[in-house]
């Protein structure tokens, strides 16, 4: 009988648990949603936005500096940097030129906070490590029809 009590009772945790580790069933890709709401978006609306994306490769490159970037592999996450003196407005987000994020608004001086789980590739993937056989390879902004290098310090 006790082990009834004790088996049903780990149930019942795990029950109350799984609502807040997102196991919703609403199809948000993260545990805590982005304190942009603009990001607050869905794994398929993510997945189904980047799919309609191609790398610019052709885009001319601008050497410029208009970004920072840490990274984190532990929390699986970027903390991105708007350095430049304008706002960017429905700017790509590439991660190894192959995992894309759109940002509708990013204003100057300000940071977002860009969990890995919200890049993917054409193919529906969101962006692993695979500890470490998939590692951060390059981080590149795509504004106004250019393309800049962001260097990216793992914190």
């Amino acid at each position: 009988m006790r082990h009834c009590i004790i088996i049903c009772g780990g149930f019942l945790a795990l029950a109350m648990i799984l609502p807040l580790t997102g196991c919703t069933g609403d199809g948000s890709p993260t545990l805590i949603p982005n304190a942009d709401p603009a990001l607050r978006r869905t794994s398929t609306e993510l997945a189904a936005d980047s799919a309609k994306r191609s790398y610019p490769a052709s885009a001319p490159r601008d050497s410029k500096a208009i970004a920072r970037a840490d990274y984190n592999l532990m929390d699986r996450k970027f903390s991105l940097a708007n350095t430049s003196n304008s706002d960017w407005k429905n700017v790509e987000v590439w991660v190894n030129q192959e995992y894309v994020l759109s940002v509708p608004m990013f204003t100057r001086n300000s940071a977002e906070t860009l969990n890995f789980e919200l890049f993917y590739d054409q193919y529906g993937h969101h962006f692993q490590t695979f500890n470490g056989k998939n590692p951060v390879q390059s981080l590149q902004i795509y504004n106004a029809g250019k393309m800049y290098d962001v260097v990216a310090t793992l914190e």
